[in-house]
């Protein structure tokens, strides 16, 4: 009986150990089958972007880029994703896509972040619209840089520096006279009238002599 005692129990242990295996595997396979839908989800959406949005992606300025104030702010394309990016300041870290705007600025954002990250011809700038705060400022790149020394040797002229431009009278043709002749000046030809003239009576006094009185005398 003693013998048979713990046979028993060790044929009882693995059925035990065995259950619990099974118990644990299938909630790991399900964890990692979500992780990869979850991931799969995202990247399908992310890789949804438009032609207007991936042009402003060919235009954003890579690598790390020198800030004001000692800043530095490195952006780096996502090779798998066209069209996004990292953009890490310090031990932060954004993912960036291309935003189109009205004006035609090119314009990146992490919308869950609230970062906002504005590339202009002399300079970029990062910010944080949830904060609202500016995380970096002045960065450039050597491109940038370029621009911004041009900027400095010569400015663009502001709007009250421009020059104003004066509507002139327009000037009458040298060939064109300078008086217009008056209707009543101008030649007028007469029509010669086709109908005959009428008679006209004799005014002049008739004598009253007779013919036998001019024979008398």
């Amino acid at each position: 009986m003693l013998l048979a005692l713990p046979l028993t129990l060790l044929a009882q242990a693995p059925k035990k150990v065995a259950k619990k295996a099974k118990r644990v595997a299938p909630s790991q396979i399900e964890i990692k089958s979500t992780a990869v839908q979850m991931a799969s989800g995202i990247r399908a959406a992310e890789a949804a972007l438009s032609p207007a949005e991936l042009a402003i992606a060919a235009k954003i300025y890579q690598g790390t880029m020198p800030c004001e104030l000692g800043a530095s702010v490195t952006v780096t394309a996502d090779a798998k994703v066209p069209g996004f990016f990292d953009l890490q300041i310090k031990n932060v870290k954004f993912r960036m896509a291309p935003v189109v705007t009205s004006t035609g600025a090119i314009r990146l954002e992490d919308q869950h972040a609230g970062a906002v990250w504005l590339q202009l011809s002399n300079k970029s700038m990062l910010m944080n619209q949830k904060l609202g705060q500016r995380l970096a400022d002045v960065c450039m790149n050597p491109e940038q840089v370029i621009v911004a020394e041009r900027l400095i040797k010569s400015p663009a002229p502001g709007l009250l520096d421009a020059p104003l431009v004066v509507a002139q009278k327009p000037m009458l043709p040298a060939a064109m006279p300078t008086t217009v002749p008056i209707l009543l000046e101008a030649p007028v030809s007469v029509v010669p009238d086709s109908t005959p003239p009428a008679a006209v009576p004799d005014s002049s006094p008739k004598s009253t002599v007779s013919p036998l009185e001019t024979t008398v005398k």
